[in-house]
């Protein structure tokens, strides 16, 4: 992990400040980094080859969204489906504690909704973990939402036509893609009709962000 003093310096920069201290995020995230890596030792939560870089590649990727998110007024609803080791839903819970939210993660992956479970007991994080397909989640067990995040999980129309079985007319999406995320723009504009704007990734030079507003089918 990066030093105390980095950490704070990049949790300032994705804007994690404007939602607590950040001294305490940061202390907080090192202990979900911890926390992950004991699990990480009996079962597969993210790839082989990252957990050494844990805090750019996955913890501060995760946090990106964050700019996203502010201002928000009200309580902010979120959903994350394919949740898998939980990002970027678990480093966004943990900055976002201070304020009035709650998130639902869907995952299928029985053991993994058990670490995320555990997590958010840890963290005593406001988070509902669905063990399902996320086809086969009812939109009614899950509510509004004003927000969908979604990492590495599927090419952007088989995630926006996931995504929209849950969509309201206020809802936005915050999707990270990677290098192919013309072509998969190019693949969603045959079936949906939606606005975007693309954020570049401070983390990954050919990623982005895909903020994603007014969702619906082409007709």
């Amino acid at each position: 992990m990066t030093g105390d003093s980095g950490r704070i310096a990049d949790l300032e920069r994705v804007g994690a400040a404007t939602f607590g201290n950040a001294e305490v995020i940061s202390a907080q995230l090192h202990r979900f980094s911890d926390h992950l890596l004991r699990w990480q030792k009996v079962q597969n939560l993210v790839s082989r080859e990252t957990p050494g870089d844990l805090w750019t590649r996955h913890i501060l990727d995760s946090l990106q969204i964050l700019p996203s998110i502010s201002p928000f007024s009200g309580h902010l609803r979120i959903l994350d489906i394919g949740s898998g080791g939980g990002f970027p839903a678990i480093p966004l819970a943990i900055a976002l504690q201070g304020t009035d939210f709650s998130m639902h993660l869907i995952e299928s992956n029985t053991r993994k909704c058990a670490f995320l479970r555990a997590t958010a007991r840890e963290f005593d994080l406001p988070i509902t973990v669905h063990t399902a397909r996320i086809e086969t989640v009812a939109p009614e067990t899950i509510g509004s939402v004003d927000l969908f995040t979604s990492r590495a999980l599927a090419p952007l129309p088989l995630l926006l036509s996931y995504i929209h079985r849950f969509w309201g007319p206020e809802s936005r999406a915050v999707l990270h893609k990677g290098r192919e995320n013309g072509e998969e723009l190019k693949s969603a504009d045959s079936d949906w009709v939606y606005d975007v704007l693309k954020h570049q990734s401070a983390t990954d030079k050919d990623g982005v962000l895909l903020e994603i507003s007014h969702l619906r089918p082409r007709t």
